[in-house]
């Protein structure tokens, strides 16, 4: 097990950097937008292309930050039960949610999107838009967010199971949100 834990080690370091592109992808997002709304308004001068940068990094914030939202433990979660577990009975419910829901979805998604991110490469599909972009790039993210998001299940999987053999320290605090 312990080659499995260096392994998924490997996998939250990798979901760690593209946690800080994603961050640094919001950054860029939003000085573009600003940007494009000052030519736009104070030049009278648009783009189209400018307009679909900031969907395909918005595309790049959600499916590259994603995996590190995960390894944070502060992904979307019903809390009407895990909240209420004392001592393990938390990370069995993330054990069942891991397996049973995330892997089996984001498995079905990343093999889902394939096929299209292949159809729009292959027939060098563009934007309709004046100016606009070529769409694979951001198609790419669909297939390899998904397949990150698996990596990042399969890490959190073998983390939890080595807490519960006692040869992997986690933090299994869960702050219940404010509304």
């Amino acid at each position: 097990m312990s080659s499995l834990l260096k392994l998924s080690l490997g996998v939250d370091w990798i979901s760690g950097h593209l946690g800080k592109l994603a961050s640094v992808a919001v950054l860029l997002t939003a000085l573009i937008s600003a940007g494009n709304a000052f030519v736009r308004y104070l030049l009278d001068i648009g783009s189209n292309g400018w307009l679909e940068i900031q969907w395909y990094l918005f595309a790049g914030i959600v499916m590259l930050g994603a995996p590190i939202v995960l390894r944070l433990n502060e992904h979307v979660r019903v809390d009407l039960i895990y909240g209420k577990l004392k001592g393990n009975g938390p990370v069995y419910v993330d054990l069942f949610g891991l397996i049973f829901f995330l892997l089996p979805v984001m498995s079905l998604l990343a093999y889902l999107s394939w096929p299209l991110l292949v159809k729009m490469y292959v027939m060098h599909e563009m934007s309709s838009n004046a100016g606009g972009l070529i769409r694979w790039p951001a198609m790419a993210l669909l297939p390899i967010g998904f397949g990150l998001m698996v990596l990042q299940g399969l890490s959190e999987i073998v983390k939890r199971i080595c807490y519960l053999q006692g040869t992997y320290e986690m933090d299994t605090h869960y702050e219940k949100p404010v509304q």
